[in-house]
């Protein structure tokens, strides 16, 4: 069972405690994917030892919860949360216990906790799995139960509603009825968790597979409504089927989800909401049109993305994926300096990968795809954002009085530049002073 470098520190903390004296497992979710034969992405280690006696066996270890138990110890990089065995007592805020007790014995740890496939004990030598909530049955099943009552699980702590929603998604397993049902019945809770716990549990939904899955669920839980009402009003809002032949904007979303590898975030996010815009903007005269479809759901991403708590920068880049992924349908009509700038976008390979996503998963046409991604491998990075000729200090050297038009003189310069009519400075100069001066020869902006 031991593999990699957190492994043994994990397998190493166990036989340390259990030297001493104490019972100590590997438990939850690396339990559980080991058992499914997955690399765990993380160890966790319960314990019968107190905080306060897992800091004195590990000099290096952190106290991180002493009011529940957590304590970390690092190594080498890696790091194992050990955790001692308790109980915990009611909670008031949808979210942690108000107190909690220890206890010596794991079933009293096991039973307080989500689901039963994450609820399993292990020895990392030989091992050994205690099961006392039918853990390993579930798992063969491929299902996903709450452990005990999942009306009672999902009223501690509202999030346990999201979490089955991953689990099922990213294993591929069901969610078993009596646990589906009450996910439906708790549903609005939803709103009683803070947006940050929200945000990190749609962003693992989105990147560690099963997306579409995953957003399956949460519609046919109730969940969808309730915290991105935006993106379950795209369900039954037609499209041209000349160009969308897969169905309505829902299942196009959808399947463009399900074409996701391994994606950033960003990316993500940018499939999600890239039509977001189109039930706001549907119309249907003599066709169906979405007009400035783009423009208001990169508003309408700003908007959502700030209510999860998203960071600046993933919202802007989201927006700038949202607001241009219309713009591939021109790339072949634009001017060399038009289509240099669009090239040059941050983190463009993005854009790009959302665009095939759109084809395939609609009319799928894809060649101003693979035109741009033939463009990217042409045309070095200098010759996208190549080294300004001309800058703001030449200017005033050159007798022009500094203004806002100092940005379309700027930008007249390297439209020339990236379209190769100049090269040098002095040709940067002279193309300025032709454009940009009075009758009497003075040099100023055009149109001032």
């Amino acid at each position: 069972m031991i593999g990699s470098t957190a492994a043994v520190l994990a397998a190493e903390i166990v036989d340390r405690l259990k030297a001493r004296g104490y019972p100590a497992y590997l438990v939850g979710g690396c339990v559980r994917d080991l058992l499914l034969g997955r690399e765990p992405q993380d160890y966790d280690v319960a314990t019968g030892a107190r905080p306060e006696e897992v800091v004195c066996l590990f000099p290096n270890a952190q106290l991180v919860g002493a009011h529940f138990g957590v304590v970390i110890v690092s190594s080498g990089g890696d790091s194992v949360e050990v955790a001692t065995f308790r109980s915990d007592h009611a909670y008031r805020d949808g979210r942690r216990p108000s107190g909690v007790e220890f206890e010596t014995d794991p079933r009293q740890d096991v039973v307080r906790r989500d689901f039963t496939i994450n609820g399993l004990l292990m020895d990392p030598r030989s091992g050994e799995v205690l099961d006392f909530v039918g853990g390993r049955r579930d798992i063969e099943a491929r299902l996903i139960r709450a452990i005990g009552d999942p009306g009672a699980r999902f009223g501690e702590d509202h999030l346990r509603m999201l979490r089955a929603i991953r689990f099922a998604a990213r294993l591929g397993f069901e969610i078993e009825p009596g646990t589906f049902d009450a996910i439906r019945r708790l549903r609005e809770r939803m709103r009683l968790i803070s947006a940050e716990r929200i945000r990190d549990e749609i962003a693992r939904i989105l990147t560690q597979g099963g997306a579409r899955r995953g957003f399956e669920l949460l519609d046919a839980s109730g969940l969808l409504a309730q915290i991105l009402p935006e993106v379950a009003a795209m369900k039954g809002v037609e499209q041209p089927p000349e160009f969308h032949p897969e169905g309505d904007v829902w299942t196009h979303t959808l399947m463009m989800l399900e074409g996701l590898r391994s994606p950033s975030l960003t990316l993500a996010l940018g499939v999600l909401l890239h039509d977001v815009g189109k039930p706001s903007t549907f119309r249907a005269a003599d066709r169906i049109r979405f007009d400035q479809h783009a423009e208001t759901g990169a508003g309408m991403a700003v908007r959502i993305l700030g209510r999860l708590r998203f960071s600046s920068q993933e919202i802007r880049q989201v927006e700038a994926l949202v607001a241009n992924h219309l713009r591939f349908k021109d790339v072949r009509k634009m001017r060399e300096s038009t289509l240099k700038r669009f090239l040059r976008k941050e983190r463009f390979q993005e854009h790009l990968e959302l665009h095939r996503l759109d084809c395939v998963m609609s009319h799928g046409l894809l060649g101003n795809y693979e035109f741009v991604k033939r463009k990217t491998e042409e045309l070095p990075r200098e010759e996208l954002k190549p080294r300004p000729l001309i800058t703001g200090h030449e200017l005033i050297a050159a007798g022009y009085q500094p203004g806002p038009a100092f940005a379309r003189m700027l930008a007249a310069i390297e439209d020339a530049q990236l379209e190769g009519q100049i090269r040098t400075p002095d040709e940067a100069m002279s193309l300025l002073r032709a454009r940009f001066q009075l009758p009497d020869g003075r040099p100023t902006p055009a149109g001032s």
